[in-house]
């Protein structure tokens, strides 16, 4: 059955290639996914998916069932990306042209630079190449059911909205609301998020959190009448760079915590008015041993502290909320944070990955990535088995130079088989995280 997979992933390359590129030609903002999310029903539907819908909330899934009972793994991806900045940047290509050529990609290991096939365009490394290559994945697998082969369990794809924010509305509603509500479960997870090739074990987690320092306003010619917020704010930011540093805890494979001031303004900001509000945000990313509650209890001490050296100094935190509007029209408000996860290379589930991988000949390398995904909801949160597996490259994401390789594709789509038919193999027990 593997080396037929390998030939009909061959077989397939050219069609997601081109889905790829349908796809990346429709602009998705955060918010603004229907197009895409229209695509991948469509596609779906033409391949022969068992059951395709879309949930209220504008998340797609699309289903194949096994000959046989046995475990769903759920292949994830999501659908919006963010801007694509300054066009002027994107050395003459459009971000959302998807040329293909042959360009200079890295290779698995980040060890030289190769000349292959590539698509560029915004989100082709993050994450529609990756999702292309997960529902011909899919078509990959009815191929196999058509010529007799017994599948045992179930293939779910799923894509959801408004993952780069970062509260991961989509994947939360999905998997508290939408499947339940169907009666749809599901036992282990694989993210499309960028990973070359590599199986990727976890990450760190994210707070984002809300500062406002407070102060007292005057007019610009007697400030001395006032307490200015950002002076204060100042004292306050050098404080928390300096502590953050020096307890920062540290994880082997996902790395150090850390903080990030990303956002800073100020009130009422009009001439001739010393401000009395300073507004600080900042992006602290947390590793194991750590939860948002103690990155806010962090800054609260460091407030207590300079408190209690100047009575004039007066600041809050809170975890950032900011409401969120799907392109259903349906909303939700819910706080910024991230768990972090990490699965050991020992875990059943990953196991049965590597096994896969490796029955198709490619390597099995594992790694971590540097930012977060959704499956700080499903690994962290809910305690499900997951993984990564894609054939984007961490390097290219968010940037101009935005590309997946086209040979990596057709690994993918054959990888992504081989994992699936491996991990329904695995009795439910192996499943269960500790």
């Amino acid at each position: 059955m593997f080396k037929e997979l390998t030939m009909i992933a061959a077989e397939l390359k050219p069609l997601a290639v081109e889905f790829c590129q349908r796809l990346i030609r429709v602009p998705a903002l955060s918010g603004r996914e229907e197009g895409v999310a229209n695509l991948y029903l469509a596609e779906m539907e033409k391949l022969g998916y068992d059951e395709v819908f879309r949930d209220e909330w504008g998340n797609v899934v699309g289903i194949i069932k096994g000959t046989e009972p046995g475990p769903t793994i759920m292949y994830n991806c999501h659908l919006d990306h963010v801007d694509p900045g300054d066009y002027s940047e994107w050395q003459g290509y459009d971000p959302y042209g998807a040329a293909i050529d042959i360009d200079e990609m890295e290779n698995q290991d980040r060890t030289a630079l190769e000349k292959t096939e590539v698509i560029h365009g915004r989100a082709a490394s993050d994450v529609k190449g990756g999702g292309a290559c997960q529902v011909y994945s899919g078509a990959a697998l009815l191929k196999l059911r058509e010529k007799g082969y017994k599948i045992t369990g179930n293939f779910m794809f799923t894509g959801v909205v408004l993952e780069e924010p970062a509260e991961q509305l989509g994947m939360i509603k999905l998997v508290e609301e939408t499947l339940p509500e169907k009666g749809i479960t599901f036992d282990g997870v694989v993210s499309c998020e960028a990973t070359g090739l590599k199986l990727y074990l976890g990450h760190r987690g994210r707070v984002e959190l809300k500062i406002t320092v407070e102060g007292v306003t005057s007019h610009g010619s007697a400030p001395w009448l006032g307490i200015n917020a950002v002076n204060k704010a100042a004292k306050f930011i050098e404080k928390v760079e300096a502590s953050v540093a020096e307890s920062a805890l540290q994880d082997p494979q996902l790395g150090r915590a850390s903080i990030a001031l990303t956002n800073i303004t100020c009130s009422p900001g009009s001439m001739c008015i010393v401000p009395d509000r300073c507004y600080i945000t900042y992006d602290r990313r947390l590793v194991p041993g750590e939860t948002p509650e103690s990155c806010v209890q962090q800054i609260q001490d460091i407030i207590d502290a300079l408190s209690a050296q100047d009575q004039d100094f007066r600041a809050t935190v809170e975890i950032a909320a900011v409401p969120r509007i799907s392109y259903t029209g349906k909303g939700a408000t819910l706080p910024n944070v991230k768990e972090a996860w990490k699965i050991s290379e020992t875990n059943p589930f990953i196991q049965a990955a590597s096994s896969g991988l490796a029955k198709l000949g490619q390597p099995v390398k594992y790694g971590y990535w540097d930012f977060g995904t959704d499956l700080s909801v499903v690994c962290g949160r809910i305690r499900k088995p997951s993984v990564g597996y894609s054939p984007m490259q961490e390097l290219y994401c968010h940037r101009p130079i935005d590309k997946v390789r086209i040979d990596y594709m057709e690994k993918a789509i054959a990888g992504n088989v081989a994992i699936f038919l491996e991990m329904c193999q695995l009795s439910r027990d192996a499943f269960v995280l500790d």
